[in-house]
């Protein structure tokens, strides 16, 4: 496991500077230290993302949610978003879900520089974490969601990680674009059980009718 070193003083810094920075509507906020990686991070909840040129710590956990990592390899920026459902009602504006998700985060990357045609995505998440949640298919909808519309974009997608059962930690390096993850043992922790429940209820249908990923 590579471990990453920020010196005590410059984090301190970067982490004041990036906590008074004004937050944009559904940017992530949630700033810290990991003291297991050595590295400032920031915590992405669902409905949010976060699109920066260092190499802060991009962190979030999953479900039947998705993590998009999208990462311009010529301008070396990259962020990463976290969503619930794959469409929300027309015109809908929220991050939870996946058209305005993706949107979001590809709209941020090119205002800071990125170039569209030079994205390249890493996939995370589409578990399926709660038992009889199989009927609805949530991850499995969630994931074919991201796949199609990576496809119709035309990034490609290096590497990826979904579905099963199991509930995901995933880490992201926004200016280097190394991925992490690592599959947590299936056993619905309390956070992430009301996180897909709340999903879930969502999606019920009305009666009308890249590189490589490492482990950690």
């Amino acid at each position: 496991m590579n471990t990453l070193v920020a010196p005590a003083p410059v984090a301190g810094v970067r982490l004041a500077r990036l906590k008074a920075q004004p937050r944009k509507p559904g940017e992530a906020s949630f700033f810290f230290y990991d003291a297991h990686f050595k590295n400032d991070a920031v915590k992405i909840l669902p409905g949010e993302y976060f699109v920066h040129d260092e190499d802060i710590l991009i962190m979030t956990t999953l479900g039947s949610c998705i993590a998009a990592c999208l990462w311009d390899r010529h301008a070396r920026i990259g962020g990463m978003n976290h969503f619930m459902l794959p469409e929300g009602g027309d015109g809908n504006t929220s991050g939870r879900y996946g058209s305005y998700a993706m949107e979001l985060l590809i709209n941020e990357l090119m205002k800071r520089g990125a170039s569209r045609g030079s994205l390249e995505a890493k996939v995370f998440g589409g578990g399926a974490v709660i038992a009889g949640m199989n009927t609805i298919n949530v991850g499995e909808r969630n994931t074919n969601f991201v796949m199609d519309y990576l496809r119709t974009e035309r990034i490609p997608v290096l590497s990826k990680d979904v579905m099963d059962v199991y509930p995901r930690k995933v880490c992201f390096l926004p200016a280097s674009g190394k991925a992490m993850v690592k599959r947590l043992a299936p056993s619905n922790p309390e956070v992430i059980v009301a996180q897909e429940r709340a999903a879930a209820q969502k999606a019920v249908p009305p009666a009308s009718g890249a590189g490589s990923v490492d482990l950690f």
